[in-house]
């Protein structure tokens, strides 16, 4: 029974995925090529808005090598910034000494902050024993979202590459970035974040829970934004989760429901852009 139930769940991954790859890679390829989307009248607003304080040309496209550049000097920033974040954690909200009590030492806080500005995120910390909640949304679970973006902003402009035969431009590489995290990743993460937080995903700001087992002993129990940084780790196949237990943690994966939404948030995305590939190049079949 459990081997006909466990291939009834592969089946069903493999249609949804299947279903899913032309309709998402036909919304990929309108977000980058401009066109109009259903998200356009919430989306839009906000894009110009970061344009004006960025002081960003979307008209403006760049070369190889401009793209290049604005895509390490991004890195390097966030690579930063994330670094600044760590360090300073003791002196940021949402900091408990009593529990978080490894020490984010400089060595520590550099390769951590290398990892996830590049999407490595290799941990070599236990988070709930590390990481403040500051540090987990607004450094964490902030680079994961934009690392991500950038990632899919690379993508897109190789596969414009491929296809502009008579441009030495890639598009833009500002423009990408802000379209990926405004229309693709953000949505993606805020619809499925409620998805795991009714799988019983924690998704709060609460104080560590002290309670006592049956047996008598004192046991500390995390809470924490979970749910926030679990989807996008997976929709942006990042890695990095909360508890560094590669969603394998009850609070990171709860149910059957939850292992099988993240196993697709994980495919969904690279399965779709093998067809925005075949329609941007102009022949849907090479996707």
């Amino acid at each position: 029974m459990s081997d006909l139930y466990s291939a009834a769940q592969y089946l069903l991954f493999i249609i949804i995925i299947t279903v899913l790859v032309k309709p998402l890679g036909g919304y990929l390829e309108c977000v980058f090529a401009g066109k109009r989307t259903l998200l356009d009248r919430f989306c839009l607003p906000i894009e110009r808005l970061i344009y004006r304080i960025t002081w960003t040309d979307p008209a403006v496209e760049m070369t190889f090598g401009e793209y290049a550049t604005s895509f390490v000097l991004f890195g390097l920033f966030c690579t930063l910034a994330l670094y600044a974040i760590l360090r300073l954690q003791r002196f940021l909200p949402w900091f408990f000494a009593n529990f978080h009590t490894t020490p984010l030492s400089p060595d520590l806080a550099v390769n951590t902050s290398i990892s996830f500005s590049t999407t490595t995120t290799w941990q070599a910390y236990g988070g709930e024993t590390t990481m403040s909640y500051f540090s987990q949304m607004v450094g964490l679970c902030a680079q994961n979202f934009l690392a991500g973006a950038a990632g899919l902003a690379v993508g897109i402009g190789f596969i414009r590459g491929l296809c502009r035969q008579l441009s030495s431009t890639l598009g833009n590489f500002w423009v990408d970035l802000v379209r990926a995290l405004l229309w693709v990743l953000l949505p993606g993460a805020l619809i499925g974040a409620l998805l795991l937080v009714s799988q019983g995903v924690p998704m709060n700001f609460n104080h560590y829970a002290i309670v006592t087992t049956l047996e008598g002993s004192r046991q500390v129990i995390p809470q924490g934004p979970v749910a926030a940084l679990e989807i996008i780790k997976n929709l942006g196949t990042n890695g990095g989760g909360f508890f560094n237990a590669n969603s394998a943690h009850p609070y990171e994966n709860p149910t059957p429901l939850s292992n099988f939404l993240e196993m697709l948030a994980i495919v969904l995305l690279p399965a779709a852009l093998t067809n925005t590939f075949g329609r941007m190049v102009g022949q849907p079949r090479q996707g």
